[in-house]
């Protein structure tokens, strides 16, 4: 009888993870920590594919065959000559089959303890999916609010420098959330690499000790946070910041100064309001922006679309809201920032006392 094959909670006993999949699909997503090895490569697997649907079966296994062993021994001289006869490498596809079945079998011949994960990639997506599920119920969270421009993502980095646990949800989808939160030159994450990158970093969360998090809609650009967590994020204790219109004209100026040279993107990321403002203010907005007017259209975008819609969503979606503490300033500077921080910090520690 063939001993039982390793499972997801059999990662950490491994010494080294190796996903053959293609680069596309590890591209998408895979086991944090793994290395591509693929056995087939995008092209190839499209054409062994093709001959699987259109001619046969049988066809497909022939070149497939003479692919997977001339990628297998390109990664062998590659890569793990050095590797020493204790190594333990585990292997995966996207179901466990014939891909890494292929490359451990002759990982095994050579001598090395080779695994060949049970239900491959798949297996590991269901843990992700069940793990987000479940794990936000863990933990209790502090929701940052604040209008849009009270610099809630710097103000929860400086939380985090003073030790406190934060979950940092807008670096984790490289989106700073709103229409205009497209990070140039920067795409976001496929939404499952952004889901297995959340569950990794709520794995090193503290049960014991609060969360920090900023609060945030169901979506962040194209992403959307897993309903679990979004849940109690909004049932959540929230601390909200009050700034002054004219500290967050002039926070947001340097915030997203990279679109200061940008002038036709910010008229082309604008275009998603069209259904939401009219002609007439539209048209006045892309002549501010041509004229280099920007502090004049940041006041205007902040008055009449962003606080109008941050009054219509928070109270409804935050429970917290309805009693929150608030925090005023009207100094959004760096070191502003860092005493907002530093107060949000301490007023939690003067509730302990």
């Amino acid at each position: 009888m063939k001993p039982p094959r390793p499972t997801i909670a059999d990662l950490a006993t491994f010494d080294e993870i190796i996903d053959v999949r293609s680069p596309a699909e590890f591209a998408e997503d895979h086991i944090p920590g793994a290395i591509n090895c693929p056995v087939l490569d995008n092209e190839q697997r499209i054409e062994v594919g093709t001959l699987y649907k259109q001619v046969s079966a049988f066809e497909a296994k022939k070149i497939g065959a003479a692919m997977v062993s001339e990628n297998i021994a390109r990664h062998l001289r590659a890569h793990f000559l050095d590797r020493p006869k204790n190594w333990k490498p585990l292997i995966y596809c996207w179901r466990g089959g014939d891909r890494s079945g292929s490359m451990s079998t002759i990982f095994r011949a050579i001598g090395w303890q080779a695994g060949h994960l049970e239900g491959g990639y798949k297996a590991w997506r269901g843990h992700v999916v069940a793990q987000l599920q479940v794990i936000p119920q863990q933990f209790e969270f502090k929701i940052i609010a604040g209008a849009t421009g009270s610099a809630k993502t710097c103000i929860l980095q400086g939380i985090g420098a003073l030790g406190e646990q934060i979950l940092d949800l807008e670096s984790l989808a490289s989106h700073k959330g709103s229409v205009l939160g497209v990070l140039p030159e920067q795409p976001q994450p496929s939404q499952k690499w952004f889901e297995t990158n959340l569950l990794k970093t709520l794995q090193t969360f503290d049960p014991s000790r609060p969360i920090y998090v900023e609060a945030e809609s169901r979506k962040i650009g194209n992403l959307h946070v897993p309903q679990a967590l979004i849940e109690r994020m909004r049932s959540s204790e929230c601390l909200n910041i009050e700034a002054s219109l004219d500290a967050r004209v002039d926070f947001l100026l340097k915030d997203y100064d990279y679109f200061l040279t940008r002038p036709d993107f910010v008229i082309q990321r604008l275009e998603a309001l069209r259904t939401l403002q009219s002609r007439e203010i539209l048209s006045r907005w892309e002549a501010f922006i041509h004229a280099g007017e920007w502090p004049a259209l940041v006041r205007e975008l902040l008055e009449l679309h962003y606080d109008p819609l941050y009054r219509g969503s928070q109270n409804r979606n935050f429970i917290g809201m309805q009693d929150s503490p608030n925090f005023t300033t009207d100094d959004l500077s760096t070191a502003g920032i860092a005493r907002l921080a530093a107060e949000i910090v301490q007023s939690r520690t003067a509730q302990i006392d």
